[in-house]
């Protein structure tokens, strides 16, 4: 196990995807988190039934969106540049949250969309991003590499929360959704730079030969 670990370690393009990629999943989490504590600032007490029918009516929508965007992609795009584009999608949910006020209706219908936006914009990258940890792994200790990135994403989750936690408490009503948008551009600009330079082509899997003789194809 040991040996695998530092062969994991040892793999340089994957760490640097999984830090470009760690964004993304701090991302997906703020639907759960200042979402809702949007929704408080702008309904005050009916928040909580304002988050119930915005998720009720964003769910279904995502999960749509999820099925035709999924193939729109798979069609369309080449692996790195959905990931790029699905990690623009996924800042761009927080822009509509910058101004201070809306009337109540519109707050709902913008509510909804940046519920649905993190959704839309995982649909894009998701597949494509799984695949890329099998061939960044070479096709050997897949498992471990797919327990290694999802470990480095669940940390990513708590620490982004404690760091958005920590822009609310500064007051300043537009840095959580500026910040949070911001993000969403520098990851998708790291994969795309991570991309230009090689670094997510596939991994050549090494091939031993047997002792005392040569490895022939035939």
């Amino acid at each position: 196990m040991a040996a695998d670990w530092r062969t994991v370690a040892a793999n340089r393009p994957f760490l640097l995807f999984a830090a470009a990629m760690s964004g993304s999943y701090v991302l997906a989490f703020q639907v759960y988190l200042a979402l809702p504590f949007r929704a408080r600032e702008l309904f005050g007490e009916r928040a909580g039934v304002v988050t119930a029918a915005v998720f009720a009516v964003s769910a279904p929508a995502a999960l749509s969106g999820q099925l035709k965007l999924t193939a729109w992609a798979k069609r369309n795009l080449s692996g790195p540049r959905a990931i790029v584009y699905g990690l623009v999608v996924m800042g761009a949910a927080f822009l509509p949250l910058l101004p201070a006020s809306y009337d109540p209706v519109v707050g709902v219908g913008i509510l909804t969309l940046c519920a649905a936006l993190p959704a839309w914009g995982g649909a894009l990258l998701y597949p494509f991003e799984m695949d890329t940890v099998v061939r960044l792994s070479g096709d050997r200790l897949v498992a471990t590499y797919y327990g290694t990135y999802h470990t480095a994403s669940g940390l990513a989750i708590s620490l982004g929360n404690l760091a958005v936690g920590a822009l609310f408490d500064t007051g300043v009503r537009r840095l959580p959704w500026a910040v949070l948008a911001v993000t969403g551009l520098v990851c998708a600009g790291s994969v795309a730079r991570l991309h230009r330079a090689g670094y997510l082509a596939p991994r050549p899997v090494a091939v031993s030969a047997p002792a005392g003789g040569d490895v022939s194809v035939g």
